[in-house]
């Protein structure tokens, strides 16, 4: 994945292929298949080409189809379903050896002025008093913090805490509750676009895993197959990806193999920026008993 801000901007520079055709470049990983959320923010990337500069993406909804191929680019589709007033709505399928592994559909608008409400941003330690997510990667794996930072260390991200027995936030009625501080690590252009795409794809990152929680079990644990279903995101307010965002999660329900997980994403001032919903396959693996004979 990109090690740095200079390579996440690179990947989320698409090559225009035709009118409408985008093709997106792969970074070095060591993953299996592309990240949901590099995915998701090249299709953005994609629709935004085809909107008028004044209009500015309020809403995505996107579906993955199948796990993408990390060895080949990926192809996106743009369709221009419609152009209003002050609305206008694309759809971006995402291919792969002539196969369809995802689907966007994002309405852009133009600023308006209207009523305006939000949640209260929660009472949480600042991003210094927190530790980096290699820190802790490093001491809930014993793997060295380096594996992390090898893959995502184009993101800046703080642990607050979290809802499981014995954790740093009170269950109460929420049993699965996630926290930390993310942000770009590295300085970002006042691009409003290239902000946008750059949360859309750290979005992708832990929100899932919120689902697990109450259950004492890793995302990454070899216990449980888990991929992203489908990601919905809202974008209320203007904000930068290079500074402090608290990114609240929590997941309201698991049943039936799969875990709803929702996020809120405020600004360090205390704006609400940002909402997010995803659905999530956590399927417990049982494993047959070991061989005595082998």
């Amino acid at each position: 994945m990109p090690q740095s801000v200079s390579e996440l901007v690179d990947l989320l520079a698409l090559e225009q292929i035709e009118v409408d055709l985008f093709r997106g470049q792969q970074p070095k990983t060591g993953l299996q298949r592309v990240f949901g959320g590099q995915v998701a923010a090249q299709a953005l990337r994609a629709a935004c080409h085809s909107v008028a500069g004044d209009r500015f993406v309020h809403s995505l909804h996107a579906y993955f189809l199948r796990g993408g191929d990390t060895s080949v680019p990926i192809v996106y589709d743009v369709e221009r379903i419609r152009d209003g007033g002050s609305f206008s709505t694309r759809r971006v399928v995402a291919r792969q050896h002539g196969r369809s592994i995802f689907y966007l559909t994002a309405s852009f608008h133009l600023d308006e002025d209207g009523y305006d409400h939000q949640d209260t941003m929660p009472d949480v330690p600042a991003p210094d008093d927190c530790p980096t997510m290699s820190e802790l990667y490093s001491k809930v794996t014993g793997r060295s913090a380096e594996a992390w930072e090898a893959e995502w260390a184009a993101l800046d991200l703080r642990y607050i805490g979290d809802s499981r027995p014995g954790g740093s936030i009170d269950a109460g009625e929420r049993p699965a509750q996630t926290r930390l501080w993310l942000r770009a690590s590295g300085e970002l252009s006042d691009d409003r676009v290239l902000n946008t795409c750059v949360l859309t794809y750290a979005s992708d990152l832990t929100l899932l895993g919120t689902a697990l929680v109450p259950h004492g079990v890793l995302v990454s644990s070899r216990s449980v197959q888990t991929a992203s279903l489908d990601h919905a995101m809202w974008f209320h307010r203007p904000f930068r990806a290079d500074e402090w965002l608290l990114y609240d999660q929590g997941s309201p329900s698991a049943a039936g193999a799969r875990g709803l997980a929702l996020g809120r994403l405020f600004s360090a001032d205390g704006r609400l920026v940002a909402s997010v919903a995803q659905e999530g396959l956590i399927r417990r693996i049982s494993r047959p008993p070991a061989d005595p004979t082998r």
